[in-house]
């Protein structure tokens, strides 16, 4: 019962922790969104390196880097979540935090999707009912929208195929994250180093700035331990339930303290999604599901 307890306390705080995030990154302008996951990436990196020496695993994690199978995949993975970071905070910094709360919703559906085209998984009943009634509502939220909702679906598709990457490659997360962020450190690096020269940069300017941009590495790899440690002590349908937890977060910030503008349409499309992921929900407790959840890992 302890162990059951401490995971879900982990859990709980790993999706509490990357729902709060969309209260973090306002707080770094007037950087903007590429300079923003380039400091990421950079002192996540830094993160990175600690964790690795703290725990012993720095020698074998870039004895990795001569796998040219493993650099391979995870250069694509580096390019997937890179698009997921660069979306997700320029929506939250231009007003559309609830559009990326739907992204977030979907996310569980889209890998369901590609498990079944790609891994060749079979689909329950009720799985089948949950994509269709998620489909529909995407539908009522494009019509409302007057556009496709770009921002959720962008990160609900490149989240999706980041984790199926990552599934097929089978590696701890940290061990992978640290070589995603070994593989993008010299563009993101050049970059900021580029915005320094320039004068347009925003480190080393204000204090509490610099320290923002610096703790941003930090705020990733918290979440990321927690939710580390909730994986070995629980089971993955709980696992996959309570990750829930981040875009009801990020939906009720938008909604209540960016006071995002939610029409009835907006409302109804949002209802609809919902009731996807009950039906989604009660089939995995249901079933009793060990489906992996760790697919969808927020790095």
């Amino acid at each position: 019962m302890k162990k059951y307890k401490v995971g879900l306390a982990l859990g709980v705080g790993a999706n509490l922790t990357w729902g709060l995030l969309s209260l973090y990154w306002p707080l770094l302008k007037p950087a903007n969104s590429v300079e923003i996951v380039a400091h990421r990436a950079v002192w996540t990196f830094v993160a990175c390196i600690v964790l690795l020496l703290l725990t012993g695993k720095l020698r074998s994690t870039f004895a990795l880097l001569k796998n040219s199978r493993i650099v391979l995949r995870l250069l694509a993975s580096t390019i997937l979540v890179s698009i997921n970071w660069l979306v997700y905070i320029w929506g939250v910094n231009h007003g559309h935090v609830v559009e990326c709360a739907l992204g977030y919703y979907i996310n569980p559906l889209i890998i369901i999707g590609f498990g079944l085209i790609f891994l060749k998984e079979k689909l329950r009943r009720l799985q089948w009912v949950s994509v269709g009634i998620a489909s529909a509502g995407v539908i009522v939220l494009a019509i409302d929208y007057g556009r496709p909702p770009w921002i959720a679906l962008t990160l609900a598709t490149s989240w999706g195929s980041y984790g199926l990457v990552k599934k097929q490659l089978g590696l701890g997360a940290l061990e992978g994250l640290a070589i995603e962020t070994t593989l993008s450190l010299i563009p993101y690096a050049g970059y900021l180093l580029w915005l320094a020269h320039k004068g347009t940069g925003q480190f080393g300017h204000h204090f509490g700035l610099t320290t923002l941009l610096i703790l941003a590495g930090v705020a990733t790899a918290i979440p990321l331990l927690m939710f580390n440690g909730s994986t070995n002590r629980l089971k993955f349908t709980i696992i996959g339930l309570l990750q829930y937890i981040t875009p009801t977060v990020q939906f009720l910030i938008g909604v209540m303290v960016r006071h995002e503008v939610m029409t009835t349409g907006r409302w109804i499309g949002f209802l609809i999604v919902w009731i996807a992921l009950i039906t989604l929900g009660y089939d995995l407790v249901k079933s009793g599901s060990p489906s992996d959840y760790r697919f969808a890992e927020f790095d």
